[in-house]
Formats: structure tokens, sequence, C-alpha cells
């Protein structure tokens, strides 16, 4: 059962993952909303999806989901594609297909509405390439109250070319909490003017934290652990060792199941272990969104096998 009191809105892409098992519905906001939609909350998801076979399917599957959607289907640009390859070790790779709907989600008096009555969003770097995409995106930020209760969930996903500084920049400035990876915390540090040292990679991310105001800073490093930092408190998880069928998806889960949990009273370290064990059985599924235990909804531990 929804939890109507909590609503959720995830920004950015809708595309179809050209997996070697066959096309899935993806995008990380899409995998957002349904994830946390599996913790009962009232989940949105706003993009856009071109006049064609794929948006029409991806528009029939997210209703199949339960998902409430703002989803513009826009002519003259195709529902994105990403081609996506799989290592030996289930790590894909992505081919993203530049010049697809959503890049160009259009703002209307809905959004207006959805951005005054929404309690957490979440926002990637990936829909802010495109001009008509980020201006939507950073008005809907904008526009929502700053009351201290909502949460603006910027995921940094930097895969070249498709991010530019300056649209890391504004996200980096409208964000409460910041979810990045190893690899891309450094580029974050030195966009908040902390030259490149050689501390350690928690004493940049309490960096980070002071120097954006962020209520929680989530740093995730791979296969081997992850990391909670907030101005009062520390969380330090190591990843579970699981057999992988594939990883996508699972950063995806990892922040939905985070969010959802805060938004639902639990502490940051349970919410930090709820993420974490999300992420892992993530991992032991094909593809981003498969139906998660119940272990896992009600914030326990895994069964013991």
């Amino acid at each position: 059962m929804k939890n109507k009191d909590i609503r959720v809105v995830a920004l950015g892409e809708v595309l179809w993952d050209l997996l070697p098992e066959g096309p899935r519905l993806g995008g990380a906001p899409a995998n957002f909303a349904t994830h946390a939609a599996q913790f009962g909350l009232d989940a949105q998801v706003v993009s856009a999806v071109g006049d064609d076979e794929w948006g029409h399917k991806a528009l029939t599957l997210l209703h199949a989901h339960e998902l409430d959607r703002s989803i513009a289907v826009v002519s003259g640009h195709p529902t994105g594609t990403v081609g996506v390859n799989l290592d030996t070790a289930g790590v894909p790779t992505y081919d993203i297909r530049p010049n697809a709907a959503w890049d160009f989600i259009p703002w209307s008096a809905a959004l207006d509405e959805l951005a005054h009555r929404t309690d957490a969003v979440c926002f990637g770097t990936l829909a802010l390439r495109s001009p008509l995409s980020r201006q939507t995106i950073l008005r809907f930020l904008d526009t929502m109250p700053r009351d201290g209760k909502q949460l603006r969930v910027f995921d940094v996903n930097l895969r070249p070319p498709h991010w530019t500084a300056d649209a890391l920049a504004e996200g980096l400035k409208r964000c409460d909490i910041l979810k990045l990876n190893d690899e891309e915390l450094p580029l974050v540090a030195a966009s908040a003017g902390h030259p490149l040292t050689n501390e350690s990679p928690a004493e940049t991310a309490r960096h980070v934290v002071e120097h954006y105001g962020l209520r929680a800073l989530i740093l995730t490093c791979g296969a081997v652990d992850s990391h909670i930092f907030t101005p009062t408190e520390e969380s330090h998880l190591t990843t579970p060792r699981v057999e992988v069928a594939d990883t996508v998806g699972a950063g995806d889960s990892f922040t939905a199941a985070f969010v959802a949990s805060l938004l639902l009273g639990r502490t940051v370290a349970e919410a930090h272990r709820t993420a974490v064990h999300t992420a892992a059985y993530v991992c032991t599924q094909h593809g981003a969104t498969p139906a998660l235990p119940e272990y896992i909804l009600q914030s326990q531990s895994p069964p013991e096998k």
C-alpha cells in the first residue's frame, strides 16, 4: 500500500537498456522511482519519450508498475535507448545515444503544481546535458518549497562526454543529499575549490559536506564498501559478497532505498544498511528493478543461508 503522505519524484531520463538478454526499461529516474514505490512511497517519474514504439511500450510498462508519471510525448526525437555490454564480472559499459526524447523534457503547469507538493526529488547529471531538460529540472528544484523539510538528491554520474562542469555546479548548489563514487569525489571536490591532495577520501568528503551545506553525502566504492557522511555522524559498511548477475541499476537502488528509509523515519545507519542490502540483492538479479524481498522492505538483515 502506498504512503500517500510521502511523495517522491524522479527527474530525467527514461530509456531502454539494450542488454544482452534483451531490452529492459531503465534510466536512473525510472529505476529510482520503481524502487522507492516498492518501499511504499508515492513515486512519480518526470521525463519524456518519443511518439514511437519504444515510447508507448515505456508508458505501458510504467503504468503496469503502478508508477505515477508526468512523461511528455515529444515528436521529432526518439525514445532513448542505451547499448549495454557486460564484462565477465557483470559490470556494464554504456553507449548512450544523443538527442533522445528525454533531452527535451518540457516545463508545464502540472510540473509547477507537482514541485510544490514534493517531499523528495532525485536528479542526475545525465539529463542535465541538454539545455531544455536542464532548464526544466533546475526550475523544478527551484520551485520546490525551501522550509527544510524537502530533500533534493543529486546522483552524480560523470560519464564523458555527457556532463559539463557548469551542469555539475548547478546541481551541487541545489542539492541536500549528494551521491557519488570514489572516482567522482575528486572531481566534485575540485569544483568546490578544494585542491587535490593526498588526504583520505573521508577527509575530502567531509570538506564537500561542509562546503555545500549537505545533509548527507553518499560515497560508494564499488564492490569494496560505502560511506555516509553527515554534518554530525558517519556510517561505513562493507559491501556484501554476492553472486553477481549484473550490476545494472544497483546504484539507483542504493539511492532509492537510502532516501526512502530516511523519509520513513529510519536513522542514517539504518538507512545505510538497508541501501547496502538492496543494492547487493539487485546485483544478484538480471535487470535494474527486480521485486525486492520482504526482509529488505522491512529494513532487516538477509536471512542466513
